[in-house]
């Protein structure tokens, strides 16, 4: 009896070394931000602007869906309004290849478009794989349902080009951009959102974001380009 103590108490340290080795990374990961700013005196006006990302990546597949929200007030009308979901899933095929599938929901009040669904396939490659940036670029086709604020509908067919670079600065601080195009017969639109992180304490960070939506074809009394400037507080996990 002694002697099968002594061996489980030798080995005890050994097998959870082994299992620990053995045991698979956690795929899923993701960050949710959110940023608030509310002025009062001559002008009362809050601005509100949330975010989650959510990524499942294993073996060649990755998942990764995005969502995001603003709202801005001014004396109590509502000025600004937009939501927008993506969701994109990645195949790897060979060393620096992915094919993948796209869908990006989109929803302005205050824009040309009151709605916007494009749903695309294609292929991508990974340009640059260091370890303190990556660039992703993608081409591809698809379809995109539309609604104008006149209350007319677009549909057509689109192609889809995008880019993802990331840039680590330093183990504080970090940037990113990520570009969007797609063009079909009607209307083309770009999208751009660059940001800027920094890290405080542990998985908390403050993100400085500014985003621009452009669409080619719009009404006349509507602008073709908003921008988003956004400061908020941002969680890892």
């Amino acid at each position: 009896m002694r002697n099968i103590l002594l061996i489980l108490l030798l080995c005890g340290p050994c097998m959870e070394s082994l299992l620990a080795q053995g045991a698979a990374p956690d795929p899923f990961s993701g960050e949710a931000a959110l940023g608030y700013l509310a002025t009062s005196g001559n002008t009362d006006s809050t601005n509100v602007n949330a975010a989650l990302g959510l990524l499942w990546a294993r073996g060649n597949w990755n998942h990764e869906v995005d969502w995001s929200a603003v709202a801005a007030t001014s004396a109590n009308e509502t000025t600004a309004e937009a939501y927008s979901t993506k969701y994109e899933s990645r195949r790897t095929v060979g060393a620096r290849g992915y094919v993948f599938t796209s869908l990006d929901w989109r929803e302005n009040r205050f824009s040309a478009f009151d709605r916007q669904l494009s749903e695309s396939i294609g292929y991508g490659r990974r340009f640059i794989d260091r370890e303190r940036h990556v660039l992703n670029a993608e081409v591809g086709s698809g379809a995109r349902q539309a609604k104008l604020v006149d209350g007319s509908e677009e549909n057509e067919a689109i192609l889809r080009f995008a880019t993802d670079y990331s840039l680590i600065f330093s183990e504080m601080t970090g940037f990113s951009h990520d570009l969007i195009v797609e063009s079909g017969s009607s209307n083309t639109s770009i999208e751009s959102i660059a940001a800027l992180r920094a890290r405080l304490v542990g998985n908390l960070a403050l993100v400085f974001s500014y985003r621009i939506k452009r669409n080619s074809d719009v009404p006349a009394d509507i602008e073709d380009t908003d921008t988003f400037t956004s400061v908020a507080l941002e969680y890892a996990f």
